[in-house]
């Protein structure tokens, strides 16, 4: 069993972990005793009591991350293991998809690490120094497991910075094409590794995707289309899907998607979505289902109520577009707005628009994406599917 060094905590500190929380932060330690940037340490309280084997960083205000609240004798073993026990929960969530998330950091027990599957392909982030270092010991477990063709190392997280890592993306096994085709939910969807969005294309909405297609019918307004998902798989039971972007270049890509499958019904625009939403307001136009999946607009708590008037404004806009029986899917991956806040807002705007909104489903992000109950901040994306009553 390796020797390694010792960092003591505060009792506010030993109590979050004991309230089954991963994070320790900086203000929580009270000794870093011998511990280097990046590395694997032992934690104990002030009284000396074992507390469990962390990732450290020197410079984050995360300065811990529980890996274990034992010993690692192998960190190579230790890895191997939760790998495996990350892909048997995505082969009993995962259907009629190539593409997924193997590991959802603080979710499958991996902090920090996030591992995404496209086919024989990965794309993995390392977002702390102490994973970062274990990348040749990540990537071997990977190939051991997968016999992939190819990892590509998508370290462009901002947080990285947070961690004094570089900001690179960069092939660390194999080889990697510019475009990756992979199947989701029956679909083709062509995925750029090295510098797509996430690192792809999104994965997180894949089951919101299909209950969007449940509900909406005729003609649909996709608002933040990206690289297509929502739009894609709504083209297959709506009439028409207008799909707009600020984006060109994810315009394009959803161009590709959509040609690759033969989609005949989707039109894309490039335009800002909170000015052509007023327009088609100021025209009278209508629409008998929208999807409003915006970029994450509060980055922190800072941002928080700008963040809920962006919210309100864009589904009081798109409520003012649906009559009777239209179908609203509203999401938002900010992690600090919570459903509750989501909730409120739109419930706000349907006043102001003078429409009543029933609750058809409350959602949230894939089942690949695993929610750790007594980690809040694994849970990030909500997504909310009404009806104009």
């Amino acid at each position: 069993m390796p020797e390694r060094p010792q960092v003591e905590v505060t009792r506010k500190g030993e109590s979050r972990l004991e309230s089954g929380h991963l994070w320790v932060y900086s203000s929580d330690v009270s000794n870093r005793g011998k511990a280097e940037a990046g590395g694997i340490v032992h934690l104990t309280s002030q009284r000396g009591r074992f507390l469990g084997t962390a990732l450290y960083s020197s410079t984050s205000q995360i300065t811990l991350r529980l890996l274990s609240p034992g010993r690692i004798d192998s960190i190579e073993q230790f890895l191997a293991a939760r790998l495996s026990d990350a892909f048997e929960h995505r082969k009993r969530v995962v259907n009629d998809s190539e593409c997924y998330r193997l590991v959802h950091a603080d979710g499958d027990l991996l902090p920090a690490l996030v591992v995404d599957r496209y086919g024989d392909y990965f794309a993995v982030q390392f977002l702390n120094q102490a994973m970062d270092r274990l990348t040749p010991e990540v990537s071997a477990c990977l190939e051991n497991l997968f016999q992939p063709i190819g990892i590509m190392a998508r370290n462009d997280a901002a947080v990285r910075r947070l961690e004094e890592l570089p900001l690179e993306t960069k092939v660390i096994q194999g080889e990697v094409p510019a475009k990756v085709e992979v199947k989701m939910n029956g679909l083709r969807f062509l995925a750029d590794l090295a510098g797509g969005q996430k690192t792809g294309i999104y994965l997180d909405q894949r089951e919101n995707y299909l209950a969007a297609a449940r509900y909406a019918r005729g003609r649909v307004l996709d608002c933040f289309t990206s690289t297509g998902g929502f739009a894609l798989h709504l083209a297959r039971t709506c009439e028409t899907v207008e799909a707009v972007d600020s984006s060109a270049t994810a315009l394009a890509a959803a161009a590709v998607n959509r040609d690759a499958n033969a989609l005949t019904n989707i039109d894309f625009r490039e335009a800002d979505v909170f000015h052509l939403l007023s327009g088609y307001v100021s025209a009278r136009r209508s629409f008998d289902a929208i999807v409003i999946d915006p970029p994450a607009f509060a980055k922190n708590k800072a941002t928080v109520d700008q963040a809920i008037r962006g919210y309100r404004d864009l589904n009081l806009r798109a409520l003012r577009l649906l009559g009777k029986g239209g179908v609203l899917v509203t999401c938002s991956c900010s992690y600090h707005v919570s459903e509750a806040d989501l909730l409120t807002v739109t419930a706000e705007a349907a006043l102001d628009a003078g429409k009543r909104l029933r609750v058809l489903e409350r959602r949230a992000q894939a089942a690949d994406h695993p929610i750790l109950l007594t980690v809040p901040e694994t849970h990030y994306l909500k997504c909310l599917i009404f009806e104009v009553v």
